[in-house]
């Protein structure tokens, strides 16, 4: 089974849940396109990366300083992740990493344009729902939760996530997707 992203759910409200993120590493790439290309497009460094297009690193025989080993594979996760970045079209397209990956032991990307970081825990509403991958689809939902955050008196602090969580071929009525608003403490 696929390793999912962990949260404890804080408190429901009427159209969302309130979740408690932890630390977690990602796998991102900045891709340009439409909100359906940009997914296509942002996921084949990243598959590529978690296959094996990477440097492990392993301890020195002596000291502290990293040598590079051969290339490391790493278990796919849910969910996959994007978000709209600085500017219309241009997303951010993000793999959530094992929970047992640390920063010292990651391996080092081949490609230049994937980019791993830490994310520091978060707070966030979050609403779940089924059916296809489309703009409009997550846009609607978007929409809903931001007005349900700001109903609850809660304050949005950074950008939507979409998030997926299932490969392409399920189907479209059997998808579990979520619409993810980080939100003031």
């Amino acid at each position: 089974m696929t390793e999912q992203q962990p949260y404890r759910v804080v408190t429901r409200h009427p159209g969302f849940e309130l979740r408690r993120y932890p630390p977690h590493l990602i796998a991102e790439v900045r891709v340009e396109g439409s909100f359906e290309q940009a997914a296509r497009d942002g996921f084949r460094p990243l598959a590529a990366y978690i296959g094996g297009a990477n440097r492990s690193r392993v301890e020195g025989g002596g000291g502290p300083a990293a040598r590079e080993a051969g290339p490391a594979t790493i278990a796919m996760t849910a969910p996959y992740l994007q978000e709209e970045a600085d500017r219309p079209g241009c997303w951010l397209v993000r793999f959530v990493l094992p929970a047992a990956c640390t920063p010292d032991a990651l391996p080092e990307p081949t490609d230049p344009r994937v980019r791993t970081r830490s994310v520091p825990g978060q707070l966030a509403a979050a609403v779940r729902f089924r059916g296809r991958w489309t703009a409009r689809a997550f846009d609607r939902r978007a929409t809903a939760l931001g007005r349900a955050v700001t109903a609850a008196g809660l304050r949005p602090t950074g950008a939507v996530r979409y998030a997926r969580f299932d490969p392409p071929w399920t189907p479209s009525f059997l998808r579990r997707n979520e619409v993810v608003l980080p939100v003031a403490e």
